[in-house]
């Protein structure tokens, strides 16, 4: 069996930290440069990068930041926010990234999926969905809407057609993040994340809601995960990875020691 990842999440905001709550009431909590390298000295698998007002404001992502980051880690790292073109996902590999996640963009031009696979691989393009539960219709069988620009816009799309889509397209890997459950701190929203588990084929990251290990647990076991993404209970210092690991590993799941 392969060790399931702990990947703690960086939400950036003008170059600093930020988090907020169902998308909603961001605040600055420090720097991601200084974040980033103590998550991968405490045994983080993988970080991920979000430049999160980057596809609202129609900018690229700042390159910067990316490659300060990059400077201070020796872990897979994934960056994802204004990336719109294939030129995009050059510059943000060459700014230090392993992987770059698309989202709002690949919905609006999922033939960036596509092209961005064949020039870099599948393994380099995640694709990241924001996820809300809204009322079981013909449109959206699920349940469960895509919405874009950080949960601002809906697009009538089916979280798991697209799911599906999404892996014909050529993505490597699908970020599952529940607006519904986001910094809430009570648990992942495991039915939608156990449904895109069991429609594709290709790894799920479980994201929104962490608010303990247990939780974390739950979204590998219950949830069928292959990773769970964290930012609340270690950016305020409920837990350090390392916690969270021996936590995870007391409920079966198999991970990666921390150093």
């Amino acid at each position: 069996m392969l060790s399931k990842r702990v990947i703690p999440c960086l939400d950036v905001r003008d170059g600093r930290l930020t988090k907020g709550v169902k998308f909603q009431g961001n605040v600055d909590i420090g720097d991601p440069v200084e974040t980033a390298r103590r998550y991968a000295e405490e045994g983080a698998d993988e970080l991920v990068f979000y430049d999160i007002t980057a596809s609202h404001e129609g900018r690229g992502i700042m390159l910067k930041v990316v490659e300060n980051v990059a400077s201070q880690i020796f872990i897979p790292f994934s960056v994802g926010g204004g990336v719109s073109t294939v030129a995009d996902m050059r510059d943000v590999l060459l700014a230090g990234a392993e992987k770059i996640s698309i989202n709002s963009a690949a919905v609006k031009t999922p033939e960036l999926i596509s092209e961005g696979a064949a020039a870099f691989g599948a393994q380099c393009i995640v694709v990241g969905m924001d996820v809300l539960r809204v009322d079981v219709s013909e449109k959206i069988p699920s349940g469960y809407e895509i919405v874009i620009h950080g949960g601002r816009k809906h697009t009538g799309l089916d979280a798991i057609a697209w799911a599906r889509k999404a892996e014909q397209l050529g993505a490597g890997e699908l970020c599952i993040n529940s607006i519904d459950a986001d910094g809430t701190r009570d648990g992942y929203e495991l039915v939608l994340t156990r449904l895109i588990s069991e429609s594709v084929g290709i790894p799920i990251i479980a994201s929104g809601g962490a608010g303990s290990p247990e939780h974390m647990a739950d979204a590998i076991t219950k949830g069928k995960a292959s990773a769970a993404l964290i930012a609340s209970i270690v950016h305020y210092g409920q837990y350090t990875i390392r916690q969270c690991k021996d936590v995870m590993k007391s409920h079966g799941v198999k991970v990666r020691e921390s150093w």
